[in-house]
């Protein structure tokens, strides 16, 4: 699927002057920007990133901030908007979509075929079918995230093993992981890593003048594309291994802690 409408912010290489020590910033959204579990933002916090970003625009002494989220499209959408972002790629669905909005126009990996896109679907239903409780996170195409009502330890310990043996049993190129509150199902051969790899080459950036933030796992193709990764205090231990700098504060207070790091 891919739309096209005009936009009055041109393409740029890069977002800052060179006095800056970075040209962009690649932010998770989940336990970075927004709680982990479903609950209200810190608009206040959320307000200081978009200005920030005007900053970044407009006097250029400050790396801009896009998003690298598995969250579907619509949200990532719908977060960059608020926080600010103009012309850097989005990276959402875990790296099925790069949306450009420059353009407002959102590609979706090339590798991906109509018969993987039908996997998904099929296997979300079959999810729904199998786990009376289980539910689906809307907005996805290419890859399916089920939540129980009954919260993650439910899913961790008799759902997840489940999906795994059902993915092999069916042959399908596509892996299960667990986060803090649902299960992700992903094609193997599409991550945060491929569409880091497409935004960076779409807006030409060059990784040693990058940075990123995020706060599990999930987001180290992050930390393997930048030259400075920072994570929340409420990071996962595994991730905080391999960043340069942890920040005493947690979520959208850590995230401003970092960017005025980043000058």
């Amino acid at each position: 699927m891919r739309q096209a409408y005009s936009s009055r912010y041109p393409p740029a290489v890069s977002t800052t002057s060179p006095s800056s020590r970075f040209d962009a910033v690649f932010c998770d959204v989940d336990g970075c920007l927004s709680p982990e579990f479903f609950g209200p933002a810190d608009t206040a916090k959320i307000a200081a990133v978009s200005n920030h970003n005007r900053r970044a625009h407009e006097i250029g002494d400050v790396p801009a901030v896009t998003l690298c989220t598995g969250r579907p499209l619509p949200f990532a959408d719908c977060m960059a908007r608020i926080v600010g972002v103009r012309d850097l790629p989005i990276v959402c669905e875990g790296g099925v979509w790069v949306l450009d909005p420059t353009t407002y126009r959102w590609e979706m990996d090339p590798s991906l075929t109509h018969e993987h896109l039908s996997f998904a679907s099929a296997f979300g239903r079959w999810a729904l079918d199998t786990f009376p409780g289980t539910y689906l996170e809307t907005g996805k195409s290419a890859s399916v995230t089920i939540f129980h009502e009954d919260g993650p330890d439910d899913l961790r310990e008799r759902v997840l093993p489940a999906v795994e043996r059902e993915i092999a049993e069916r042959g399908a190129p596509f892996h299960a992981a667990m986060t803090w509150t649902c299960i992700n199902i992903e094609p193997a051969f599409v991550s945060k890593a491929t569409g880091l790899d497409r935004a960076i080459a779409r807006a030409r950036l060059d990784p040693a003048r990058l940075a990123g933030i995020g706060d599990t796992m999930s987001d180290h193709p992050i930390r393997e594309r930048v030259a400075y990764f920072a994570c929340p205090a409420n990071a996962s231990d595994a991730i905080k291994a391999h960043a340069d700098y942890v920040s005493p504060l947690e979520r959208a207070d850590a995230v401003l802690d970092i960017l005025s790091r980043l000058s």
